[in-house]
C-alpha cells in the first residue's frame, strides 16, 4: 500500500529538480500524477521515468503565469482522473543577481511577480474551486527560506512571501471545507534552476547582508529532502496541519 494510493496529484514545474523528484516520489506511493512546465520535451522524460516504474501520469504543458493555460490544465486533470485531490506549486523562477532594492529591473520584478506570486495564486484558485466542491484536498506551495528571513534578491523575496501569506489565506477559508494548505521554505537547493546562476552576477552588498544572518557552511539541500516533506504534508498523515510555514534548510538560518 502506497501512501498517496487512490489520489490524483498535479505538480507544476514537473520537469526537473523538486517537481521531477516529487513527482517520481508521488507515483511511487500509489499517485495518479499531473505534470506540468513549458518545458515539453523535459516533461515527456520525467514521464518516462514515472512509466517505467509502472506509474501513470499525465504530461500538461503550462505556463503558469499565464490564467487561462492554468485553468486549462486543472480542466485536463479532472477531465482525465475524475478529480484532483493534490496540488503542489512548484514552479517557478530565480532572478539571476540579487538583485537589491536600488538596483532591483522592472524586467525582473514583472517576471518573479508574474511566475511566482501570480502563477501559484492562479494555479491554488484552480484547484481550490476543485477541492472545496469535492469537500477534500491538499495544498502544498513551494516558497522559500527568502520570503522568510529576507534573504536574497528584493524581487524574489516579494514574490515569495507573498506564497506564505495567501497560504495562510488559503489554509483559513478553507479549513471548514476540509482542504488543507501549507508551504515549505527550503534553503539553497542544488537543482538545475540553481546550479546554472553565475556567482560573478550575484550583488555583492546583497550576498554580505545575508551572510551575517545565516551560516552558509551548512550542507545545502537536496531535491528528495523537499520531496519528502511535500509527501507527507499531501498525504492524510497530515490530515490535521493547514495554514503552517515549514522551513528546511539544515539550520542555516537559524
Amino acid at each position: 500500500m502506497g501512501r498517496l494510493d487512490g489520489k490524483v496529484a498535479m505538480i507544476t514545474g514537473g520537469n526537473s529538480g523538486i517537481g521531477e523528484c516529487t513527482a517520481l516520489l508521488f507515483a511511487k506511493e500509489g499517485a495518479k500524477v499531473v505534470i506540468s512546465a513549458r518545458r515539453v520535451a523535459q516533461l515527456e522524460a520525467v514521464a518516462e521515468k514515472i512509466k517505467a516504474e509502472g506509474g501513470e501520469v499525465l504530461v500538461v504543458p503550462c505556463d503558469i503565469s499565464k490564467k487561462e493555460q492554468c485553468a486549462e490544465a486543472v480542466n485536463k486533470a479532472v477531465e482525465t482522473f475524475g478529480k484532483l485531490d493534490i496540488l503542489v506549486n512548484n514552479a517557478g523562477v530565480v532572478d539571476s543577481g540579487l538583485e537589491p532594492i536600488e538596483k532591483v529591473t522592472d524586467e525582473t520584478i514583472d517576471s518573479l511577480i508574474d511566475i511566482n506570486a501570480k502563477g501559484t495564486l492562479y494555479m491554488a484558485r484552480e484547484a481550490a474551486k476543485v477541492m472545496i466542491e469535492a469537500k477534500a484536498g491538499s495544498i502544498v506551495n513551494v516558497a522559500s527560506v527568502a520570503g522568510y528571513t529576507g534573504g536574497g534578491g528584493v524581487a524574489y523575496v516579494a514574490s515569495k512571501a507573498a506564497v506564505i501569506g495567501m497560504t495562510k489565506n488559503i489554509a483559513m477559508r478553507c479549513a471548514v471545507d476540509k482542504v488543507r494548505c501549507n508551504a515549505l521554505c527550503p534553503g539553497s537547493v542544488v537543482t538545475p534552476m540553481t546550479s546554472s546562476m553565475n556567482p560573478a552576477n550575484l550583488d555583492p552588498n546583497m550576498m554580505g547582508a545575508m551572510a551575517k544572518h545565516a551560516d552558509l557552511t551548512l550542507p545545502v539541500c537536496k531535491p528528495d529532502e523537499i520531496a519528502n516533506t511535500i509527501l507527507f504534508l499531501a498525504s492524510d498523515e497530515a490530515s490535521a496541519i493547514t495554514g503552517q510555514v515549514i522551513v528546511i534548510d539544515h539550520g542555516a538560518n537559524l
